[in-house]
């Protein structure tokens, strides 16, 4: 494979798991059309979050959702720069599993594979491999 092909797919899985998070998190705050939108606001989000924690106290679920908000927005910012891509990939590929598996315990494993959760976490851990580090040949 050519390191452009390379380049390429590593700035494709870049772009594309980044405007996922970033999107998810702007339709949280209402800043996507209500026709298009899958919360809406805050609220509804929470209640969602809910529902993919339902063992979890309800006065954690708050802390959840801004949790997995703050995350979701962290690294899809730094998944447009260089700055660690290796650990920042694993990180929103376990972000993305853990969403995926609470997806399907909380309601069934249909949902994670219609919004392809699992395919973003996997895509996330390609993109980890894609950018290690290679060692030193002395």
């Amino acid at each position: 494979m050519k390191l452009s092909e390379i380049k390429i797919a590593e700035w494709f899985l870049r772009i594309a798991l980044s405007a996922g998070f970033l999107s998810a998190s702007a339709d949280r705050f209402g800043m996507w059309p209500k026709e298009v939108s899958a919360w809406g606001n805050w609220q509804n989000f929470v209640v969602y979050t809910k529902s993919l924690n339902p063992f979890a106290p309800d006065s954690l679920v708050p802390f959840l959702a801004y949790t997995a908000t703050s995350l979701e927005i962290i690294l899809g910012i730094l998944l447009l720069t260089k700055f660690k891509t290796n650990w920042v990939a694993k990180a929103s590929s376990a972000l993305l599993l853990l969403f995926a598996l609470s997806m399907a315990f909380s309601s069934s494993i249909k949902a994670p594979l219609d919004y392809s959760v699992f395919c973003a976490s996997a895509s996330a851990f390609a993109l980890s491999i894609l950018v290690k580090p290679k060692p030193n040949k002395e």
